[in-house]
């Protein structure tokens, strides 16, 4: 465990909920111990961890499902908490997706319900007093927005992917990824005070990924995501909470500077037990020198007891499989594998493909993207030669494929354990390779003797997709490989891809794969299929590039627009004797912004010199005799880092703002 590790302290600053020296237990494990955890308002949280560390469990605790061991659950009076989570998947009705959305806004029909009763009874009546309530309450109507419920849920479903036509379809003809998003427009619509999202992305394609990161970043209230999506844990928080080793560590900052920092306090400690090491070797090599000599008995024995109540540095070791992924290709294919020609494909009046065309070349690693119901998974497929299609697909030479795919898990033998599918899949590896394999997928020790029919439906993904990494093939045709993969996992993945000899197509949602993996994007495009050659980050480049000319031309029409009458009017700035106080203005906001510079230049001066001072001191070997006071020196350095970074971001906009205010 990194030595110096901060947890969160107790603070006088709003809360909305948290933990306080909290241990669960799940059964005879332990998923977290003495961990301390406050959610302020606002905050953008992710929590990260292995898969199977328990990140859902602890969300569960917050909410309340699960008591803790010890220690309190703490929550704000009045606090709304809002949980998505996959166990959701399991709810039916037969509501449409629209109904079930504005399901969200029971308080408003609650209202619209008296509102109509109280209707009823004044056309009864005509009572002065039930006209006055009644009036009240289509105030308050209008006070809380009820009049544009409709609108808003609207919005947000087709931000999700929905198209206006499909709103009022039955909510249970929708598969599971669709209803997720129905339940997540459902939350989104509640504004709860803390949102706590289980694998928001899981689900989503990249335009509604895109939406809900824009939705987010102006959410009111505090986010907590659990994600295996680097891109978006980057875009989305400033925080990170880290499940490791049942503690809770805490770093201010994206997963970016989750990484570096975790590395820095990593080698922090592995240097720390190094020269701890070092001074008790040195220590025990002088007892050992004089403990013969009579004279000098009592030194020796006195510096041993001291070794003795020495409280050792733990060395730095990660907890994690850093086992490679090698694929092996038996054949070298020709130059061509796969041409497409006059491709055309519909479902009823849905056109997915129309007279397309295309060519995949040995050494092509190509991501498909795009929104859900394009047809990504129907073009793999028709590649794979297991979709109906018309037109021509012509197969290269010495082409070897093997296909992924979560919904084709039924070629996995039912009665074989893990181990002896892998060992059926001919790959010529040791059962030690195949046992290291899977450790990769998340098998581990006693896993690998599990029957398949017992497994869930993620593990059998996983352990389809282990299959496909043994296979030999030269042409891989990968469909949402990473959806059942931890962060590290996914990492390996990438690393054993970038080392393939061969030639893959792949369809993710994962930004952060396809960045790591493809050399070319393909899109379907009104039937077509648009090539680019160049990765992912090049392509976005490309999009926006081309997206630019479109928006000037925009503008340029609005410029051209003739100007409303009234806009053609005189205005104060017109007018000398406006200018002056407007000048005088400007240059107070500047005097102000510069003294405001002057502070955050100060300021970050400060803290530099307390880091380089604490950096020096860390450099120091004689401060690791002293554990206790190693580990105040640490923390203090961590503070000052955290403090430095605030104040250069601060230094930043201020200077920002400075040259804003001299040049306007």
């Amino acid at each position: 465990m990194p030595s110096g590790t901060q947890r969160e302290c107790v603070n006088f600053a709003p809360m909305l909920a948290g933990f306080q020296n909290l241990t669960f237990e799940f059964g005879a494990r332990t998923i977290v111990a003495d961990a301390t955890w406050h959610i302020q308002p606002g905050e953008r949280i992710g929590l990260i961890g292995y898969n199977g560390t328990g990140k859902s469990t602890l969300l569960k605790v917050l909410t309340g499902e699960y008591r803790p061991s010890a220690g309190s659950v703490e929550r704000s009076r009045g606090t709304t908490i809002g949980y998505l989570h996959q166990d959701l998947l399991s709810f039916d009705i037969h509501d449409s997706i629209l109904g079930v959305a504005l399901g969200a806004f029971q308080e408003i029909h609650d209202l619209e319900a008296e509102i109509e009763a109280l209707g009823k009874e004044l056309e009864r009546t005509g009572d002065e007093q039930t006209l006055i309530a009644y009036t009240d309450k289509l105030h308050e109507l209008e006070t809380k927005g009820g009049y544009n419920i409709h609108h808003r849920t609207e919005e947000v479903l087709q931000g999700l992917g929905f198209p206006p036509t499909g709103l009022n379809r039955p909510y249970a003809e929708f598969s599971g990824g669709w209803r997720m998003r129905v339940l997540l427009a459902k939350m989104i619509l509640q504004k709860p005070d803390l949102l706590l999202l289980d694998e928001p992305t899981n689900h989503l394609d990249l335009p509604s990924i895109e939406w809900l990161e824009k939705y987010l970043s102006n959410y009111e209230g505090a986010v907590v995501i659990v994600s295996h999506d680097k891109y978006f844990l980057n875009r989305m928080v400033t925080k990170i909470v880290e499940l490791y080793q049942q503690e809770l560590h805490i770093y201010t900052g994206n997963y970016d500077f989750y990484e570096k920092e975790k590395a820095i306090r990593i080698d922090l400690q592995k240097k720390a037990f190094e020269n701890q090491q070092d001074y008790i070797r040195q220590q025990e090599r002088i007892a050992d020198r004089f403990r013969a000599k009579a004279s000098k008995a009592a030194m020796a024995q006195s510096i041993l007891k001291k070794l003795d109540k020495l409280e050792r540095i733990e060395d730095a070791n990660m907890e994690r499989p850093n086992i490679r992924i090698n694929f092996r290709v038996d054949k070298v294919p020709g130059k061509v594998l796969v041409e497409l020609n006059g491709l055309s494909k519909s479902y009823s009046e849905l056109t997915i493909l129309k007279n397309a065309k295309a060519e995949i070349e040995r050494g092509d690693k190509i991501a498909l993207i795009g929104a859900n119901g394009k047809g990504k998974t129907t073009l793999l497929r028709i590649i794979a030669g297991i979709e109906s299609y018309e037109g021509e697909r012509r197969w290269g030479h010495n082409v070897e494929d093997s296909f992924y795919a979560q919904h084709q898990l039924e070629a996995l033998n039912l009665q074989h354990t893990i181990l002896e599918e892998m060992q059926d899949c001919g790959s010529q590896m040791t059962d030690l390779e195949l046992r290291a394999l899977l450790g990769c997928f998340l098998f581990s020790g006693d896993d690998t003797d599990k029957r398949i029919r017992v497994l869930s439906g993620g593990e059998k993904a996983r352990l389809a997709l282990a299959k496909v990494i043994v296979s030999k093939a030269n042409f891989l045709l990968l469909d949402e490989p990473t959806n059942h993969l931890d962060m590290h996992s996914c990492d390996l993945l990438i690393e054993a891809l970038n080392k393939y000899e061969g030639t893959m197509i792949l369809v993710s949602h994962d930004r952060y794969f396809v960045s790591k993996t493809a050399n070319k994007i393909w899109e379907i495009v009104e039937g077509e299929i648009k090539e680019f050659k160049g990765g992912y980050e090049e392509w976005v480049q490309w999009k926006q590039r081309m997206a630019k000319p479109e928006s000037s031309s925009n503008k340029s029409k609005t410029k051209s627009a003739p100007a409303p009458a009234q806009e053609k009017k005189p205005t104060l700035q017109q007018s000398p004797s406006a200018n002056a106080p407007i000048d005088k203005e400007k240059k107070k906001e500047l005097q102000r912004v510069e003294k405001e510079f002057q502070q955050a230049e100060l300021r970050l001066s400060e803290l530099t010199t307390q880091k380089n001072k604490l950096e020096a001191d860390l450099a120091n070997p004689d401060f690791y005799s002293d554990k206790i006071k190693f580990q105040t020196i640490e923390k203090s350095y961590q503070e000052v880092s955290r403090a430095w970074e605030v104040a250069n971001r601060e230094y930043e906009r201020v200077f920002e703002r400075m040259m804003n205010a001299g040049t306007s």
